[in-house]
């Protein structure tokens, strides 16, 4: 009996510990800024897209906890390794999200009162609805990646502003060029409409900024830096730039980017190599690429890869970090997990 007792008193203060360890933490709001000051915490606005555009604290992540993907969203975008921080409208929904994702093993704190209490301490808030990733070049300068939308992402480096294929309509998601920074580079890849938009352009162009595209973009524009595949141009402040191919080879799809005619490019800044596929399939000329910090690649058949040729992309390129983008409608959640074993960082943005 007493075996028994002991065994049981046992177990039962297991189960107590286990508990203890998966409870979040509940802060103040001047906590919460403490800890959001760290570029690793990765913080979580769990309210509806709605509630995200109206205004959110700067460099959050939207994933609404209402949705019923929500848990798999989660695990896509999340790093189990680095400092969650999550908050709402009130602190009751972010308490839910909490409890969700310390189930699942993240280490999570939980702003009490949610933004309303961040406002009531006068605390920054934004209407930016772009997620924002920060890296470090081998010199030491910071490199930002602002996830706009599809194949449209800024980047902020070293007082420079850079737009890749800036689109300022697509489906339900809007974007006002006009009131961002005025682009020192803009890239474009080929001219279909989910990527080449003169009116972005024009909004995001001053004297001196560079349009790089390929021909049918500049002749179109009436101006520009034509590059074709194979072209490499240097500029000052430590920025290559080369354009590669992009196009199909699957039966049936090369009418969509036929070969010679599209760019992606790889864009080097300060020593980090990024390299920013287009529309493409898993092509040969990826073999040669070399040395690739960041990836973004495509995944949306017909018009670029499969979730197979995606994987079989990102084993060949080996960046060290990847980005899905141009997705649409394809589930990528599943990639951070297909690719942990190859050593490549999977995140996931809002690039549908």
């Amino acid at each position: 009996m007493n075996k028994f007792i002991s065994c049981f008193l046992t177990l039962l203060g297991m189960n107590v510990c286990t508990a203890c360890c998966n409870q979040h933490k509940d802060v103040s709001a001047e906590e919460f800024s403490s800890l959001i000051s760290n570029t690793e915490t990765q913080v979580v606005d769990v309210r509806s897209a709605e509630e995200f555009r109206e205004g959110h604290i700067k460099d959050a992540l939207n994933i609404d906890v209402n949705d019923s993907t929500f848990m798999k969203k989660a695990i896509a975008m999340l790093d189990k390794e680095r400092q969650v921080a999550v908050y709402c409208r009130s602190g009751r929904r972010s308490a839910k999200a909490a409890e969700l994702l310390t189930s699942e093993g993240y280490l999570v704190s939980n702003l009490s009162g949610g933004i309303l209490n961040w406002k009531e301490k006068q605390m920054e808030t934004t209407t930016d609805s772009t997620e924002v990733d920060v890296f470090k070049t081998p010199g030491g300068k910071t490199v930002r990646f602002h996830a706009l939308t599809h194949g449209s992402i800024r980047i902020n480096y070293d007082g420079k502003e850079i737009e890749i294929d800036p689109v300022g309509k697509l489906g339900g998601r809007l974007i006002d060029y006009a009131n961002l920074p005025k682009a020192d580079f803009i890239l474009v890849t080929h001219e279909h409409g989910d990527h080449f938009d003169m009116e972005a352009i024009q909004q995001l162009t001053r004297p001196g900024t560079c349009l790089i595209a390929n021909l049918q973009c500049t002749n179109i524009a009436g101006h520009g830096l034509h590059m074709r595949n194979g072209d490499k141009l240097d500029f000052d402040g430590g920025i290559t730039i080369e354009a590669v191919p992009a196009y199909n080879t699957s039966e049936g799809h090369m009418q969509f980017h036929p070969q010679g005619r599209d760019n992606g490019y790889i864009l080097t800044l300060d020593g980090l190599r990024i390299y920013i596929a287009g529309d493409t399939e898993d092509i040969p000329e990826m073999e040669h690429m070399g040395n690739i910090d960041i990836a973004f690649l495509p995944c949306n058949q017909p018009y670029t890869m499969t979730i197979e040729q995606f994987i079989r992309a990102a084993r060949i390129v080996k960046p060290t970090v990847l980005f899905p983008y141009h997705y649409s409608q394809t589930d990528v959640s599943a990639l951070p997990d297909l690719l942990k074993a190859d050593g490549i960082e999977v995140k996931i943005r809002h690039y549908e």
